[in-house]
């Protein structure tokens, strides 16, 4: 591609009042206002002073901005420029906004909670989010936390944790089935230095208390996948108490040394893994990894009545940095992957389907990629309500892609934003009637369109003030 013309035949003026750089907002707010977004901010949130006035424009002023592309307090201004007023009503500063996150207390925070539970029930019912349902299948909630660096040493909460990076810790809980991308369920900020199981089952509890609310899911079979720093009775506990199965790896603990070292030698099986290759002729897998498993109950330690019953799946592979020892033990010549399962999947599917919980890690990229790419205040309660308002953008716009088309349905936020919510266009009005003109040969029209008639194809009210 070349500039066709020369530098002097160019000239820039920003002064149209009828332009606006992310014509999407229109279906995908007006989306947000049919899963009730504004109405369950004000009827949850109870800020106190003029500062928390208004709370439901509040709120999605902060969740249109993050769709958008902010990330931090400042880049609310994004909504106020060139014919925005003309599309939406009560276009916020972004001094009111931080102004409305600081006023937050603990108790606020969990009000907000309380509105992202019940508006990804509204989503649900509006769009696809998780597709069609399970299919007679697992539906999987994951749990994990991550770590959001920041800078400076006025960040209330800041921390060195696990990571050795000074920061926030995140824990989120997922949902979602071989037919969609995961959604957020239930989210929690920490201390940098918190670690990873703290608050997990209370987390694990309410994930799957929102999970029940979903249309179609309130009697599905559920799968709760975690890694080793999960594995505790609480956090387990829970989930099997809310009637989910779990898929939790363990620590390599004597007691589990034992349960791998009792595996017959026979009972290991070939499965699909790096650079498996599958031979036709033996209807088998050729791969250097193979998986087993064998019955197990967890927490032996603690009294009986909470003994949980399940089974050890376990993938082992060859060592490749083998200790030049002369008499090697089974745990010197292999390395072992271990998890403790209670559901009904057979091995090599309960070993295949959990290390499916690799796709929270992209949620947490996609987030650290968006919204979360700073963590904007120096109060720990207002980024703890950003980390909920993030969320909301981050399951707000995987419900307009669901229903953009199979195309964007599986896309990060990024894509998305690109393709359906940073679209140019010019204002324009007839018999009362407002225009939107986008570009033309825009690659993803049909996508945009399919949106835009899905939520109703008229335009938002006109502002009055």
């Amino acid at each position: 591609m070349q500039f066709k013309h020369a530098p002097a035949a160019v000239s820039v003026s920003f002064d149209d009042p009828n332009l606006v750089s992310a014509a999407g907002l229109v279906p995908v707010m007006r989306l947000a206002e049919q899963a009730g977004l504004r109405e369950l901010a004000n009827t949850w949130l109870s800020v106190p002073s003029d500062k928390g006035a208004n709370a439901g424009l509040k709120v999605t002023s902060l969740v249109g901005g993050m769709v958008a592309g902010a990330d931090s307090i400042d880049d609310m201004a994004l909504l106020r420029h060139g014919g925005m007023r003309k599309l939406f009503t009560t276009l916020y500063a972004p001094s009111t906004l931080g102004s409305f996150l600081r006023a937050f207390t603990f108790g606020h925070v969990r009000q907000l909670d309380a509105v992202a539970s019940r508006f990804l029930a509204g989503l649900s019912e509006a769009a696809p989010v998780l597709g069609d349902g399970a299919d007679d299948g697992y539906v999987f909630v994951d749990v994990d936390d991550t770590i959001i660096e920041v800078h400076g040493h006025q960040k209330q909460g800041a921390g060195f944790g696990y990571s050795g990076v000074r920061g926030l810790n995140a824990l989120l809980a997922t949902v979602a089935t071989t037919m969609s991308a995961p959604v957020v369920l239930a989210q929690r900020l920490r201390r940098g230095g918190a670690g990873s199981p703290r608050g997990a089952a209370r987390l694990v509890r309410d994930s799957l208390a929102t999970l029940r609310r979903l249309p179609g899911m309130k009697g599905g079979k559920v799968l709760l996948r975690a890694d080793s720093a999960f594995y505790g009775h609480a956090t387990v506990a829970a989930a099997i108490r809310a009637g989910a199965a779990v898929s939790v790896t363990v620590r390599m603990d004597p007691a589990v040394k034992r349960a791998i070292a009792a595996i017959p030698g026979d009972a290991w099986e070939a499965i699909e893994y790096t650079d498996a290759i599958y031979d036709e002729d033996a209807k088998r897998w050729v791969s250097a990894a193979e998986v087993a498993e064998v019955p197990f109950t967890a927490f032996t330690s603690r009294k009986k009545a909470e003994h949980i019953v399940g089974r050890l799946v376990v993938r082992r592979i060859p060592e490749l940095n083998k200790k030049d020892l002369e008499h090697p033990t089974l745990f010197d010549t292999h390395r072992f992957h271990a998890f403790f399962t209670t559901s009904t999947l057979d091995t090599v599917t309960a070993d295949k389907t959990h290390r499916g919980h690799a796709i929270i890690e992209q949620v947490n990229a996609d987030l650290k990629n968006s919204a979360l790419a700073h963590l904007p205040s120096g109060v720990f309660n207002a980024n703890a309500a950003w980390l909920v308002l993030a969320v909301i953008a981050y399951n707000l716009t995987r419900a307009a892609a669901s229903i953009a088309g199979a195309g964007l349905a599986k896309a990060t936020t990024a894509t998305i934003r690109r393709k359906v919510v940073t679209v140019p266009a010019r204002i324009a009005s007839s018999a009362r009637r407002i225009i939107l003109h986008l570009p033309d040969q825009w690659p993803w029209e049909t996508a945009w369109t399919t949106l835009f008639d899905h939520v109703g194809g008229s335009p938002p009210p006109i502002a009055t003030t």
